[in-house]
């Protein structure tokens, strides 16, 4: 009799570059890292490695320091800033060992050496690493001051020609207005990278959107608290909001 054989379920992209924010892993704390929702967005991550999905991370400092913060307090920006991409180092690491915890294989690039705990960024490195189903987390930033962690992911994933840049927020997409505020705002499905410009939309800063543009790399903009949403964006459903080069020349709302 011959042997049946179970196939991965399709994919949109064979690789991604996802984006965290450092307050994804502080749960319903106020700082820090929460266990149980590390433990969610490592189990996240290995439902796209299981579907044969070659996944790069970017993450955040926030839960721990943000450089803007501390720049408009009166510290130094530059100082500011290497401070919060240490902290984004402190996140890659504990993020890789939930991951490993669970059985997914990674491996950090800093841009800020950090041997003991993290290769230095290398960029043949890090897609050889991808080829082989290896997880690599980009730490550090871009390891220079002035450049957020939103820049520094449009810059990896171009570096590393990711199919998609993966947005996780708290929020379902992009909308017209603070949904949270104002209870008449509606969602956009999609919009041009010249939409998100002009209208100054808070996806990503417009350094990072400017990167996006020119290389025509699209931006998924989605609400990752809710579990299963990065293989469902992954997969091809159409949550969230889209952020690519205009349908028709017009961006259309939900």
């Amino acid at each position: 009799m011959p042997i049946e054989r179970s196939e991965r379920p399709k994919s949109r992209y064979k690789r991604i570059l996802l984006k965290l924010s450092g307050e994804a892993l502080m749960g319903e704390g106020k700082y820090g890292i929460a266990p149980k929702s590390l433990a969610a967005i490592a189990q996240d991550v290995k439902d796209c490695v299981d579907l044969g999905i070659e996944v790069a991370l970017t993450i955040g400092g926030g839960n721990i320091f943000r450089g803007v913060s501390g720049a408009t307090e009166g510290m130094d920006r530059s100082s500011a800033d290497y401070m919060g991409m240490l902290a984004t180092v402190i996140n890659s690491v504990a993020l890789q060992d939930a991951l490993e915890r669970i059985g997914v294989e990674t491996r950090i690039q800093s841009a800020i050496e950090a041997h003991q705990v993290a290769e230095p960024y290398i960029r043949r490195r890090a897609i050889r690493h991808l080829e082989k189903r290896r997880v690599v987390i980009f730490a550090a930033g871009t390891g220079n001051p002035y450049f957020t962690t939103d820049t520094a992911a449009s810059l990896r994933a171009m570096e590393i020609h990711a199919d998609v840049l993966l947005k996780a927020t708290k929020v379902d997409g992009v909308y017209t207005d603070d949904p949270k505020k104002n209870p008449a705002a509606t969602k956009f499905r999609h919009l041009s990278y010249l939409d998100v410009l002009k209208k100054n939309l808070k996806v990503m800063d417009s350094t990072a959107i400017s990167l996006c543009m020119d290389n025509d790399l699209p931006i998924v903009v989605f609400d990752s608290t809710a579990r299963g949403n990065v293989k469902r964006v992954v997969q091809g459903e159409e949550i969230g909001t889209t952020v690519s080069r205009a349908v028709g020349g017009r961006a259309s709302n939900a």
